[in-house]
């Protein structure tokens, strides 16, 4: 299987160096970027967008972050997503959040792969990975 490129959004620094722990030892990703918040990852995203081959293959995305929350990072890049990438992004939610609304959210979002509880385990690296 081919490796694949990953970009964690996320504003928890323990979880982040926790995530990339687990991503080097599954032997699944070959590129891991990390921002703090939507906006930087907006940013890059819309920067890199010019050039395919850096665009992640992946995108795990907290819901809750300061400066542009998940769900305003999406708002953001829907656009993008549509007319100028040349590639598929697979994004999916993960949350510590068990909260009901956020998963109808995630099933009603056409840009959003999956959603996934905190910690994420390797077996959920492996499925989304696929």
């Amino acid at each position: 299987m081919k490796k694949k490129s990953i970009w964690i959004i996320d504003d928890d620094a323990i979880y982040k160096f926790v995530i990339q722990k687990l991503i080097a030892k599954s032997d699944l990703f070959d590129d891991v970027k990390t921002f703090s918040n939507g906006e930087e990852a907006s940013n890059a995203l819309k920067n890199e967008g010019n050039e395919n081959t850096l665009l992640p293959d992946i995108i795990l995305l907290d819901i809750e972050m300061p400066r542009m929350d998940g769900w305003e990072f999406l708002s953001e890049i829907e656009a993008f997503l549509k007319m100028e990438a040349q590639k598929n992004i697979k994004i999916f939610m993960s949350s510590s959040s068990i909260a009901f609304e956020d998963k109808v959210k995630v099933d009603n979002n056409p840009n959003i792969n999956g959603y996934l509880t905190k910690p994420i385990s390797y077996n959920d690296l492996l499925q989304i990975a696929m």
